[in-house]
């Protein structure tokens, strides 16, 4: 399978690339990125095909039919990491939590979030891609607190390759920043940057695209990846669980082979949601994708009214940090599937420049047609985690958005797989005070008060976090970023 360019060629890249060369170089002519030339089609054949498969047979099934150019034995390799999670036998549990609602559990992973099921086995794909070739690269992370303790974990003391991941200083839960800060591999460094996630997002597409930094990069024989979901290595493997998901609700028997659901996801950068929307192109029975958000509710606006604007917008703070992102990058390959490259191109470059674009009445339709979306604010959030665990179900601020979502969102008395991206133990203060009341609780008292009230085990991974040394002790400001990296370097 080829890839192209979501802006159209320049005239300096190749007009098609291969998958390695997607994920080795992933932004491409004008700035943009690569998206698939075409998809594969998994009907109802494939469907039946893998409904007594386990996920890593589905997930090599998938990524057989998308033709990549990596090995059976790299890829088998990347896919055992999946053994390495809570249920070797079932990594992704899909949960029962009300009649018609199913909660598809991504955070049984080692750093207890959903970045584990692409970034565990990315890191795999992408380190015997660079081994095999001679070369070394360099891999940027940006992180709203997810992405940054996968990728470290993923590529932690791997060949031909070396990280540097940025976070917003005070942007992350404590656990998720001690997860980062912690580690002490010597071909890791973490960057805490005074500012938010969309200023480290915004380096890291600059530096990406930047000819200056490649040339020095060059001169040391390095070569410039990604980890974030720009990088197709990401999205590739989160297609697999959106079929993973509707096929254990067809083996609970909640629902008969063909039937239609609603795929409601907690989104930021949109990668979740771009797995689950060519899940559905690809022949996946999904009716809608429900697209919960929290404050930054820039996706809300968009698919309500057509319009990404953000000339007056700045991040604000929420309980939900992985989505307090106004620049969700995925949205422009959506952009690319329904409305060609050059009118992505157009749409890319008003945003760069007015911080605003507006689709036509026929292009909202369209996306309409696909996704609907709603907000949730931190006060509706709580009192959904109080709710549902008074249920019997625990869950995580950004999985409670989803239930907003589920209320207001659907027209269809259909099945829901709402998408829980986090462990309750990434965020446990805002649950405690959710639960109890307690407020300006630390992480660890947090998590100590929820498993007494929830009579449920502080995993070691995270218990362990709190009595580790403090190896990565950089904060910058935003615009010192390259010149660390280069000393990192």
């Amino acid at each position: 399978m080829n890839f192209i360019e979501t802006r159209g060629n320049d005239g300096q890249h190749p007009q098609k690339v291969s998958f390695s060369q997607a994920i080795l170089s992933p932004i491409s002519s004008f700035g943009g990125i690569y998206s698939p030339e075409s998809l594969p089609v998994l009907g109802e054949s494939f469907l039946n095909k893998h409904l007594s498969s386990n996920y890593k047979t589905l997930a090599r099934g998938v990524l057989v039919a998308f033709e990549i150019d990596i090995d059976p034995t790299t890829i088998d390799q990347a896919l055992a990491l999946y053994d390495e999670f809570d249920d070797p036998a079932n990594p992704v549990p899909v949960v029962k939590v009300k009649d018609d609602l199913y909660v598809s559990e991504l955070y049984h992973g080692p750093t207890r979030a959903f970045k584990d099921m692409a970034l565990q086995p990315f890191g795999i794909v992408l380190s015997s891609i660079a081994q095999k070739r001679n070369e070394n690269y360099l891999i940027l992370a940006a992180t709203s607190g997810d992405t940054g303790p996968a990728a470290l974990e993923t590529f932690k003391n791997r060949a031909n390759v070396r990280v540097a991941c940025m976070y917003p200083v005070g942007g992350t839960s404590d656990v998720q920043r001690l997860q980062m800060v912690t580690e002490d591999a010597e071909n890791l460094k973490v960057i805490g940057v005074k500012g938010d996630f969309d200023d480290t997002q915004n380096a890291l597409k600059r530096l990406l695209a930047s000819e200056s930094f490649n040339q020095k990069l060059k001169e040391k024989n390095i070569s410039l990846s990604a980890a974030n979901s720009v990088n197709f290595g990401r999205i590739i493997f989160q297609t697999i669980y959106h079929i993973h998901s509707y096929l254990e609700l067809v083996r609970q028997n909640a629902i008969s082979m063909g039937e239609k659901v609603y795929l409601n996801v907690p989104s930021g950068n949109f990668g979740n949601a771009l797995g689950g929307y060519y899940a559905m192109k690809m022949g996946l029975p999904v009716e809608k994708i429900l697209i919960a958000s929290n404050n930054n509710n820039i996706l809300t606006q968009f698919i309500k009214t057509g319009a990404y604007d953000l000339r007056t917008l700045a991040v604000i703070p929420t309980t939900s940090p992985a989505m307090d992102i106004l620049k969700s990058s995925n949205i422009e390959r959506i952009l690319f599937d329904l409305f060609g490259e050059a009118r992505t191109r157009e749409l890319m470059k008003q945003l760069d420049s007015k911080k605003c674009y507006q689709l036509t009445d026929t292009e909202l339709a369209q996306i309409q047609a696909i996704f609907a979306a709603d907000y949730c604010n931190d006060d509706e959030g709580k009192a959904y985690i109080k709710k549902t665990f008074a249920k019997g179900y625990l869950m995580d601020p950004h999985t409670a958005t989803c239930f907003k979502a589920y209320e207001t969102c659907r027209d269809k008395p259909l099945k829901t797989i709402v998408y829980s991206t986090a462990e309750w133990t990434k965020f446990s203060p805002v649950i405690a005070n959710a639960l109890t009341g307690e407020m300006d609780t630390h992480d660890i008292d947090a998590l100590k008060s929820i498993a007494q009230e929830a009579h449920i085990k502080i995993p070691a991974m995270i218990n362990e976090l709190f009595n580790k040394e403090i190896c990565q002790k950089s904060i910058i400001e935003k615009d010192a970023i390259e010149d660390e990296i280069l000393s990192f370097l």
